[in-house]
């Protein structure tokens, strides 16, 4: 397999696995009671961005966007696989044939700052949910879930490795 090909079927593979890891990890928090991210509130986000509209004083607010469930739930794993394109530019494809937690981690936790400090200001809810009733909580929750990611990076990227093995 040619090194380009490889690094991006990789990519892919690692991204779209450890944000299933995160999709289980919220439909777990859910039967407890705790609320996650609704993807077509992305998804409107995303349609009303592609209109020039970045912030929003209340996404939940805004005029709806033709499938916007559809085009959160697209985004949220196209986000998953640029972050493990991002996992795999800084630790590079060898990292990816024999992976190994930290550098995972390192990136799964260094993802946060997306949500905390773009999406949820973007979506109405301030920096770091400053706006909501339970900011620590929320920061918290988006830490843990990033947490989560990484740990899913570091498994789909076993996973890979195991199903994929190379002889370079």
């Amino acid at each position: 397999m040619r090194t380009a090909i490889e690094c991006v079927f990789r990519g892919i593979f690692i991204g779209a696995g450890a944000t299933l890891v995160i999709d289980v990890w919220a439909a777990l928090l859910r039967r407890f009671g705790v609320p996650s991210l609704n993807f077509g509130m992305l998804g409107r986000w995303i349609g009303h961005l592609l209109q020039g509209r970045l912030m929003h004083e209340s996404i939940a607010k805004a005029s709806p966007v033709r499938r916007e469930l559809w085009l959160g739930w697209l985004a949220h794993y196209a986000i998953g696989i640029s972050f493990a394109g991002l996992l795999l530019a800084i630790f590079g494809l060898g990292w990816a044939r024999s992976p190994t937690l930290g550098p995972a981690l390192l990136v799964g936790v260094g993802t946060v700052v997306s949500p905390l400090f773009i999406l949820q200001p973007a979506l109405g809810a301030g920096i770091a949910s400053s706006k909501t009733p339970t900011p620590v909580f929320n920061t918290l929750k988006s830490l843990t879930t990033h947490i989560v990611f990484g740990v899913g990076l570091f498994v789909a990227a076993v996973v890979a490795a195991r199903l994929f093995p190379t002889s370079g």
